[in-house]
């Protein structure tokens, strides 16, 4: 079960009591947001890619976040491509709707977005579509072995998505 692969690697920290589970579905960020009692923002979604090669790669991004073609490109040099469910599963070892950084199958690179630093603390997703824990943004990186942090989202800024690309 992936949400106690995910506890087994909060263990190292002593912090899987700290992974919160839900008796009402995660899985969104709406949803999330709304077992919570946080506004979405605060939700630290993960999205899964094809990276280079066959090796898939994790951005968490907030909430109200959306995956902006051009910046993508720009960081990673090529084009944002997302992973199908079953890639998704067989990549991380996690369902859609508890994906995360934590207790991943594989090794996989994982990028933060810069649209999280607007808190000091968020809620990633703990493997399940009902589970989540609250970090903060240092235990983010440490509890998920980031790479570095990076601006590929839009959309939460109070900018405008451009309507030319297409929004994830």
């Amino acid at each position: 079960m992936s949400i106690e692969t995910v506890k087994a690697h909060f263990r190292q920290w002593n912090r899987e009591h700290d992974v919160m589970e839900f008796a009402t579905p995660s899985a969104t960020v709406e949803q999330a947001a709304e077992t919570i009692g946080v506004i979405p923002a605060r939700i630290a979604k993960t999205l899964s890619f094809r990276g280079e090669g066959e090796k898939a790669m994790l951005i968490v991004a907030a909430g109200d976040a959306k995956v902006d073609n051009k910046k993508f490109r720009h960081t990673f040099g090529f084009k944002a491509r997302m992973l199908t469910p079953d890639e998704v599963l067989e990549q991380t070892g996690h369902v859609i709707g508890g994906v995360c950084p934590f207790g991943l199958k594989t090794e996989l690179d994982v990028f933060l977005d810069d649209s999280l630093k607007r808190f000091e603390t968020v809620y990633p997703a703990c493997g399940s579509v009902n589970s989540a824990i609250e970090l903060t943004l240092d235990e983010l990186v440490r509890f998920s072995s980031a790479k570095e942090w990076v601006d590929v989202c839009k959309g939460w800024d109070g900018a405008e998505p451009d309507s030319q690309e297409t929004v994830f």
